[in-house]
């Protein structure tokens, strides 16, 4: 069975209260079960990690080499900003899908640019929960048997 890390960035652990006109009442375990279940359907164990702390997600990154075989994303804010992220996903050589849960291009202008994902597989927004059971169907395609 194949194992993928489903990591998710800063203020993610707020969902479910967290302006949910934008980002849905989901709770961040409720989405984790959800992807989950639908990981072990398709016979990929999902493990599951949030952080506030861009060194956190880093060192998660880093660490998933050595036994992930993907990682699906949403690094929040950091999307924006991070360099450092950046440069961990090109490092660690195995597929990042990034997603986000709110239309990124129908927000504020600086959400329109992510500094991920020219170092991901690809990028899915916009479809609330759905985004991340998106990103693990894209991953399950992108790994193969």
């Amino acid at each position: 069975m194949k194992s993928i890390l489903l990591l998710h960035g800063p203020n993610l652990n707020l969902l479910g209260t967290r302006e949910p006109d934008i980002y849905g009442a989901l709770t961040l375990a409720e989405i984790d079960a959800r992807i989950q279940a639908a990981g072990a359907q398709v016979e990929i164990e999902v493990r599951c990690l949030q952080s506030n702390h861009e060194g956190a997600l880093i060192d998660a990154l880093h660490e998933a080499r050595n036994w992930a075989s993907g990682v699906i994303f949403n690094p929040g804010g950091y999307t924006h900003t991070s360099v450092a992220l950046r440069d961990a996903i090109a490092a660690i050589d195995i597929p990042v899908v990034e997603v986000h849960l709110s239309n990124v291009y129908a927000r504020e202008e600086f959400r329109h640019k992510s500094l991920i994902s020219p170092v991901c597989k690809g990028k899915i927004s916009g479809f609330g929960w759905h985004s991340y059971w998106l990103g693990l169907m894209a991953l399950k395609e992108i790994l193969g048997d």
